[in-house]
Protein backbone atom coordinates (compact mmCIF):
# COMPACT_ATOMS: atom_id res chain seq x y z
CA UNK A 1 0.00 0.00 0.00
CA UNK A 2 3.11 2.62 0.93
CA UNK A 3 4.55 1.99 -2.48
CA UNK A 4 1.25 2.67 -4.01
CA UNK A 5 0.71 5.67 -2.51
CA UNK A 6 4.27 6.77 -4.09
CA UNK A 7 3.01 5.70 -7.33
CA UNK A 8 0.02 7.83 -7.16
CA UNK A 9 1.95 10.71 -5.87
CA UNK A 10 4.28 9.95 -8.66
CA UNK A 11 1.46 10.48 -11.01
CA UNK A 12 0.14 13.31 -9.86
CA UNK A 13 3.06 14.95 -10.19
CA UNK A 14 3.79 14.03 -13.95
CA UNK A 15 -0.04 15.61 -14.80
CA UNK A 16 1.03 18.50 -12.87
CA UNK A 17 4.08 18.81 -14.49
CA UNK A 18 2.67 18.49 -18.20
CA UNK A 19 -0.05 21.16 -17.13
CA UNK A 20 3.15 23.33 -16.68
CA UNK A 21 4.40 22.51 -20.09
CA UNK A 22 1.17 23.53 -21.85
CA UNK A 23 0.62 26.85 -19.76
CA UNK A 24 3.58 27.63 -21.12
CA UNK A 25 3.03 26.82 -24.87
CA UNK A 26 -0.07 28.77 -24.58
CA UNK A 27 1.80 31.61 -23.36
CA UNK A 28 4.55 31.90 -25.70
CA UNK A 29 2.26 30.90 -28.61
CA UNK A 30 0.01 34.05 -27.92
CA UNK A 31 3.32 36.40 -26.39
CA UNK A 32 4.58 35.23 -30.58
CA UNK A 33 1.12 36.20 -31.84
CA UNK A 34 1.10 40.04 -29.84
CA UNK A 35 4.75 40.57 -30.34
CA UNK A 36 5.26 39.56 -33.80
CA UNK A 37 7.91 37.25 -32.85
CA UNK A 38 8.84 33.90 -34.89
CA UNK A 39 11.31 33.11 -32.64
CA UNK A 40 8.57 32.26 -29.82
CA UNK A 41 6.39 30.67 -32.29
CA UNK A 42 9.43 28.31 -32.90
CA UNK A 43 10.12 27.65 -29.50
CA UNK A 44 6.24 26.58 -29.39
CA UNK A 45 6.64 24.02 -32.10
CA UNK A 46 10.19 22.33 -30.73
CA UNK A 47 8.55 22.25 -26.96
CA UNK A 48 5.94 20.15 -28.84
CA UNK A 49 8.18 17.35 -28.49
CA UNK A 50 8.43 16.88 -24.80
CA UNK A 51 4.62 17.05 -24.56
CA UNK A 52 3.80 14.66 -26.64
CA UNK A 53 7.28 12.48 -24.89
CA UNK A 54 4.61 13.44 -20.99
CA UNK A 55 1.84 12.22 -22.74
CA UNK A 56 3.35 8.47 -23.02
CA UNK A 57 4.87 8.62 -19.96
CA UNK A 58 1.23 9.57 -18.11
CA UNK A 59 -0.31 7.17 -20.14
CA UNK A 60 2.41 4.03 -19.49
CA UNK A 61 2.18 4.96 -15.96
CA UNK A 62 -1.58 5.03 -15.46
CA UNK A 63 -1.90 1.80 -16.91
CA UNK A 64 0.76 -0.22 -14.85
CA UNK A 65 -1.33 1.09 -11.86
CA UNK A 66 -4.53 -0.35 -13.37
CA UNK A 67 -2.74 -3.34 -14.41
CA UNK A 68 -0.80 -4.13 -11.71
CA UNK A 69 -2.46 -1.74 -8.00
CA UNK A 70 -6.33 -3.10 -8.90
CA UNK A 71 -7.86 0.18 -7.60
CA UNK A 72 -10.48 1.17 -5.92
CA UNK A 73 -12.90 3.95 -4.99
CA UNK A 74 -11.04 7.27 -5.16
CA UNK A 75 -7.89 5.69 -6.14
CA UNK A 76 -9.78 3.83 -9.43
CA UNK A 77 -11.60 7.40 -10.24
CA UNK A 78 -8.04 9.72 -9.38
CA UNK A 79 -6.36 7.26 -12.30
CA UNK A 80 -9.56 7.36 -14.55
CA UNK A 81 -9.63 11.39 -14.26
CA UNK A 82 -5.95 11.54 -14.58
CA UNK A 83 -6.10 9.70 -17.98
CA UNK A 84 -8.34 11.94 -19.43
CA UNK A 85 -6.61 14.84 -18.14
CA UNK A 86 -3.81 13.73 -19.46
CA UNK A 87 -5.73 13.51 -23.18
CA UNK A 88 -7.03 16.91 -22.89
CA UNK A 89 -3.50 18.80 -21.70
CA UNK A 90 -1.87 17.10 -25.14
CA UNK A 91 -4.63 18.40 -27.13
CA UNK A 92 -4.34 21.87 -26.14
CA UNK A 93 -0.63 21.54 -26.23
CA UNK A 94 -1.57 20.96 -29.72
CA UNK A 95 -3.96 23.58 -30.16
CA UNK A 96 -0.72 26.24 -29.39
CA UNK A 97 1.03 24.46 -31.78
CA UNK A 98 -1.52 25.72 -33.95
CA UNK A 99 -1.93 29.10 -32.39
CA UNK A 100 1.92 29.08 -33.26
CA UNK A 101 1.88 28.33 -36.65
CA UNK A 102 -0.91 31.33 -37.17
CA UNK A 103 1.53 33.05 -35.42
CA UNK A 104 4.01 32.73 -37.92
CA UNK A 105 2.21 33.32 -40.89
CA UNK A 106 0.88 36.61 -39.03
CA UNK A 107 4.29 37.56 -38.88
CA UNK A 108 4.93 38.26 -42.56
CA UNK A 109 1.50 39.68 -42.97
CA UNK A 110 0.01 43.64 -42.27
CA UNK A 111 -1.92 43.30 -39.39
CA UNK A 112 -5.53 43.58 -39.46
CA UNK A 113 -6.35 45.87 -35.93
CA UNK A 114 -4.56 46.22 -32.63
CA UNK A 115 -5.06 42.89 -30.68
CA UNK A 116 -7.46 43.15 -27.67
CA UNK A 117 -9.95 40.71 -27.79
CA UNK A 118 -7.21 38.09 -28.70
CA UNK A 119 -5.32 38.60 -25.68
CA UNK A 120 -8.07 38.93 -23.22
CA UNK A 121 -9.32 35.42 -24.99
CA UNK A 122 -5.74 34.46 -23.93
CA UNK A 123 -6.06 35.29 -20.42
CA UNK A 124 -8.78 34.22 -19.64
CA UNK A 125 -8.02 30.39 -20.92
CA UNK A 126 -4.18 30.71 -19.03
CA UNK A 127 -6.73 31.50 -15.77
CA UNK A 128 -8.98 28.59 -16.40
CA UNK A 129 -5.86 25.94 -16.76
CA UNK A 130 -4.49 27.39 -14.12
CA UNK A 131 -7.26 27.28 -11.80
CA UNK A 132 -8.42 23.58 -12.83
CA UNK A 133 -4.73 22.45 -12.57
CA UNK A 134 -4.81 24.10 -8.65
CA UNK A 135 -8.34 22.32 -7.94
CA UNK A 136 -6.97 19.24 -8.82
CA UNK A 137 -3.52 20.05 -6.48
CA UNK A 138 -6.03 20.56 -3.40
CA UNK A 139 -9.16 18.34 -4.51
CA UNK A 140 -11.21 21.69 -4.81
CA UNK A 141 -14.12 20.50 -6.21
CA UNK A 142 -15.66 24.05 -5.93
CA UNK A 143 -12.72 25.71 -7.66
CA UNK A 144 -13.18 23.25 -10.58
CA UNK A 145 -17.00 24.00 -10.98
CA UNK A 146 -15.45 27.97 -11.31
CA UNK A 147 -14.15 27.05 -13.84
CA UNK A 148 -16.69 25.72 -15.56
CA UNK A 149 -18.57 29.47 -15.56
CA UNK A 150 -15.62 30.91 -17.12
CA UNK A 151 -15.88 29.23 -20.25
CA UNK A 152 -18.84 31.50 -21.51
CA UNK A 153 -16.87 34.50 -21.02
CA UNK A 154 -14.58 32.38 -23.41
CA UNK A 155 -17.28 31.73 -25.74
CA UNK A 156 -18.53 35.78 -26.05
CA UNK A 157 -15.59 36.90 -26.69
CA UNK A 158 -14.85 34.79 -29.48
CA UNK A 159 -17.99 35.73 -31.24
CA UNK A 160 -17.01 39.32 -30.68
CA UNK A 161 -13.40 38.10 -32.48
CA UNK A 162 -15.46 36.29 -35.05
CA UNK A 163 -17.69 39.45 -35.66
CA UNK A 164 -15.14 42.02 -35.93
CA UNK A 165 -12.89 39.97 -38.33
CA UNK A 166 -15.79 39.62 -40.47
CA UNK A 167 -16.71 43.02 -40.92
CA UNK A 168 -13.34 43.96 -41.71
CA UNK A 169 -12.74 41.22 -44.45
CA UNK A 170 -16.57 42.40 -46.47
CA UNK A 171 -15.12 46.41 -45.64
CA UNK A 172 -11.58 45.69 -47.33
CA UNK A 173 -10.68 41.86 -48.81
CA UNK A 174 -6.87 42.67 -48.48
CA UNK A 175 -7.34 42.20 -44.91
CA UNK A 176 -8.86 38.14 -45.97
CA UNK A 177 -5.18 35.94 -45.24
CA UNK A 178 -4.81 37.62 -41.65
CA UNK A 179 -8.68 37.64 -40.71
CA UNK A 180 -8.57 34.10 -41.05
CA UNK A 181 -5.37 33.27 -39.38
CA UNK A 182 -7.16 35.37 -36.56
CA UNK A 183 -9.90 33.91 -36.12
CA UNK A 184 -8.69 30.28 -36.18
CA UNK A 185 -6.47 31.83 -33.37
CA UNK A 186 -9.80 32.57 -31.35
CA UNK A 187 -11.24 29.35 -32.53
CA UNK A 188 -8.21 27.15 -31.24
CA UNK A 189 -8.52 29.56 -27.77
CA UNK A 190 -12.12 28.66 -27.42
CA UNK A 191 -10.96 24.94 -27.29
CA UNK A 192 -8.40 25.19 -24.98
CA UNK A 193 -11.09 26.36 -22.75
CA UNK A 194 -13.60 23.46 -23.64
CA UNK A 195 -10.22 20.95 -22.88
CA UNK A 196 -10.19 22.78 -19.41
CA UNK A 197 -13.72 22.44 -18.68
CA UNK A 198 -13.24 19.20 -19.56
CA UNK A 199 -10.77 18.87 -16.81
CA UNK A 200 -12.55 20.64 -14.62
CA UNK A 201 -15.40 17.64 -15.12
CA UNK A 202 -12.94 15.60 -14.17
CA UNK A 203 -11.20 17.10 -11.32
CA UNK A 204 -15.12 17.49 -9.79
CA UNK A 205 -15.72 13.53 -10.57
CA UNK A 206 -12.39 12.60 -9.00
CA UNK A 207 -12.85 14.60 -5.83
CA UNK A 208 -16.70 14.08 -5.41
CA UNK A 209 -17.83 11.59 -7.56
CA UNK A 210 -20.45 13.54 -9.15
CA UNK A 211 -20.55 13.61 -12.97
CA UNK A 212 -21.13 17.15 -14.00
CA UNK A 213 -20.57 16.68 -17.80
CA UNK A 214 -24.44 16.63 -18.55
CA UNK A 215 -26.70 18.56 -16.23
CA UNK A 216 -29.34 17.97 -18.32
CA UNK A 217 -29.58 14.41 -17.74
CA UNK A 218 -30.41 14.67 -13.90
CA UNK A 219 -32.99 16.72 -14.78
CA UNK A 220 -35.04 14.04 -16.26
Amino acid sequence: MRQFSVELEELHEKVLQMGGYVESAIHRSVRALVDRDPELARQVLRDEARINQMEIEIDNLTTRLFALRQPMARDLRFLTAAMKINTDLERMGDLAVNIAQRALSLVAQTPVKPLIDIPRMAQLVESMLLRVLDAFVKGDAEEATGVLTADDEVDALRDSVYQELVAYMQKDPTTVPAAVDLIFVARNLERIADHATNIAEDVIYFVAGRDVRHPALDRR
